[in-house]
């Protein structure tokens, strides 16, 4: 079945199989490039660096390895229709002309998400009414009923991104974003994003290939991803196959399963001799991260710590630490300056030069107070919050003759 573009080229909704097709992948800020690299270990082509987003071709095969193993990405996404559009009425127009019923089904669900840049659409909630009004009427003179719109389980996500004129169409693939990897049966009060999470393990550049640590671990997100990169688990693992390219029409459910057996097979393929450690002063969430531990079945892949992180020293050898410390702004503390400050004696006091920190924050004036000078300053976002990875190398001595 092809889609029409007017006044351009055609863009296949439903690929013959083995076809080759463009994707766009979404990640968040900052995350771009090691996104980038796990398309290519999934046999992705053509691969475009943008912001927040990864284009790249593939087919079938590579949308359904994307969903199920890629752990940078939000979703993965099959544009197809594009057209340009000046007005609302034009947008109507052509989003009217789309063959819907050959996508949709007319007693299914979906839901639009939108993003407009420009001066021509300005208010990305009109737009995306504007375009549901256009399918939800075509299907009226057709069928004499619509599909309904469901904002929390859609049987399909569209996602609908205009720039300026130029008006592009996509199916989300992964349906709920792939942040939400289904092993957390307990958050603490500001859990960060399991994307990010293993975004900063891999900026890090912890190849399983030593001890990692989290000295403030809460409900362990951080710990989970580990574990699960130390064990080759896919991302998506827990997620109860809950995909939406599993209502698509040209869902072929042979190769889903191949795709996923052979992922799968690769379980515990990695030889991983380190340790896995959390540290954490609430005992409370402390808990939630044995629970989540627990359920993941992990619980006796990571070894957990109840006490300060100035108390508790980090495992024995070569030890990648990752952690993100309150920033005073869902977790408030009395004196994040002293907190950050007590955290800087640490590094230097209790850790060695077998170590390496790696730590997130939003509150450029605190992370001063550290009192160490970052070897690397990495843009990241945990929500909306402008955050920097910061790299401490640790040593003993001076650092010329660490250097020598």
């Amino acid at each position: 079945m092809i889609i029409q573009k007017q006044h351009g080229k055609t863009i296949p909704a439903e690929s013959p199989k083995g076809q080759s097709f463009k994707m766009i992948a979404k990640t968040m800020f900052g995350l771009e490039e090691i996104l980038a690299e796990e398309l290519r270990e999934c046999g992705a082509e053509d691969i475009e660096l943008l912001t927040r987003a990864v284009a790249f071709s593939g087919d079938m095969r590579v949308l359904y390895r994307a969903n199920y193993t890629c752990r940078t990405a939000l979703a993965i996404l099959k544009p197809f229709a594009e057209f340009e559009a000046s007005n609302d009425q034009e947008l109507y127009d052509n989003v009217y002309r789309i063959k819907w019923e050959k996508i949709l089904d007319v007693d299914g669900t979906f839901m639009i998400d939108s993003t407009t840049s420009g001066d021509v659409f300005t208010h990305s909630y009109y737009a995306a009414l504007k375009t549901k009004d256009a399918i939800v009427d075509r299907f009226r003179r057709m069928f004499n009923q619509r599909p309904n719109i469901d904002t929390e389980n859609a049987d399909f996500k569209l996602n609908l991104h205009i720039a300026d004129t130029h008006v592009t169409l996509l199916l989300n693939s992964s349906g709920e974003s792939l942040h939400k990897r289904g092993y957390r049966q307990a958050v603490g009060v500001a859990p960060i994003n399991e994307v990010l999470a293993a975004g900063m393990i891999k900026l890090s550049g912890w190849k399983c290939d030593c001890n990692f640590y989290d000295p403030m671990c809460g409900s362990g997100t951080l710990l989970i991803e580990a574990a699960m990169m130390a064990n080759n688990i896919p991302a998506q693992y827990y997620r109860h196959e809950n995909f939406a390219f599993k209502r698509w029409r040209d869902f072929n459910i042979a190769e889903w399963k191949s795709v996923k057996e052979i992922a799968d097979r690769k379980i515990g393929s990695i030889d991983f001799e380190g340790e896995i450690w959390g540290n954490d002063i609430d005992i409370d969430v402390l808990q939630q991260a044995e629970r989540n531990l627990q359920y993941a079945r992990l619980h006796k892949d990571v070894m957990l710590y109840h006490g300060s992180f100035e108390d508790q020293k980090p495992p024995e050898g070569r030890t990648i630490i990752v952690t993100n410390p309150p920033y005073g702004e869902r977790i408030k503390v009395e004196d994040l300056n002293d907190l950050y400050t007590k955290l800087g004696d640490t590094f230097k006091r209790v850790y060695g030069e077998d170590c390496e920190v790696w730590l997130i924050t939003s509150d450029f004036e605190a992370m001063k107070h550290i009192g160490l000078h970052p070897s690397r300053k990495i843009q990241l976002y945990n929500g909306s919050l402008d955050c920097r990875l910061l790299k401490f190398e640790l040593y003993s001595g001076s650092k010329k003759d660490k250097n020598d």
